[in-house]
């Protein structure tokens, strides 16, 4: 069983792929999908949602977790994760897989018991709580895979809460 975590985003998407276990989950793959700034959006869009299809089929997960955009001072920003966010749950859906959103508050204190942590205390637990050598890099996977913790955090059917 895979709970894989997304951090969405247009340039960069950081995702996880956990698999709980009964002391400690794991983290199975970690890492960030990008697209070139530089191409049109829709083009960008595309290659997003090629990159979430191999993943969904390399990792075919019970859960995707995803982290949802409440607030962000720049629009266009804005406007792209929304789009990234559009493109991974609706693929995820199309699967038949339960999609669950978890504001960013929610996040930081199922993982670092603070929900006003900064982003340092809360990859420093993702790499204490997944028993990783080092702080996972970029701030986008660490991010995902706090994403995916928090959900282990929240679902009484996972047999293991991050901590």
């Amino acid at each position: 069983m895979f709970v894989i975590g997304v951090d969405p985003g247009l340039s960069r998407c950081g995702y996880c792929v956990l698999r709980p276990g009964k002391s400690r989950s794991r983290a199975v793959a970690l890492g960030v999908m990008t697209t070139p700034v530089d191409a049109p959006v829709a083009r960008r869009l595309a290659l997003l949602q090629r990159d979430v299809r191999e993943l969904l089929d390399e990792f075919p997960p019970t859960v995707l977790a995803i982290e949802r955009v409440l607030f962000q001072v720049n629009v266009s920003t804005a406007m792209g994760v929304g789009q990234a966010s559009g493109i991974v749950m609706a693929e995820a859906a199309s699967r038949g897989c339960d999609v669950v959103e978890y504001s960013p508050n929610q996040v930081k204190g199922a993982v670092a018991g603070d929900g006003a942590a900064d982003k340092d205390a809360v990859a420093e637990m993702v790499q204490r709580l997944l028993g990783l050598p080092t702080v996972p890099k970029p701030a986008d996977a660490a991010d995902a895979a706090a994403v995916a913790l928090c959900h282990v955090a929240h679902s009484p059917a996972l047999t293991v809460a991050p901590r």
